[in-house]
């Protein structure tokens, strides 16, 4: 079985003037992180996918749970092209384990 590991970005800004519009906003940003989504940066969120399918299945429920007012954006690369991502300013600051290793030695 061959696995082509995929990556979900997705990118959002929301309306957060009224207090439903905050509501929503927060329940978004809870669903994202309910669903695996790790934060890269405020309001850019990403999930790693055994494959194309599993990622069209991810990109589904995302649409399902959209929120009604806003911009939401998803993009699907590859992991290999989401690798090459060039920190041009700082540095990558994670302390959750966000890789597609199969064994990860703590």
């Amino acid at each position: 079985m061959s696995y082509r590991f995929m990556r979900i970005i997705v990118f959002f800004d929301l309306p957060v003037v009224s207090n439903a519009d905050k509501r929503e906003y927060i329940r978004f940003r809870k669903f994202l992180i309910r669903k695996g989504f790790v934060m890269l940066q405020e309001s850019v969120y990403s999930k790693i996918a055994l494959n194309g399918t599993a990622a069209q299945n991810i990109e589904q429920n995302v649409r399902k749970n959209k929120p009604a007012k806003g911009l939401v954006q998803m993009l699907t690369v590859t992991e290999k092209q989401y690798s090459k991502m060039e920190y041009v300013v700082g540095d990558r600051q994670s302390k959750i384990i966000d890789s597609d290793e199969r064994l990860i030695i703590l």
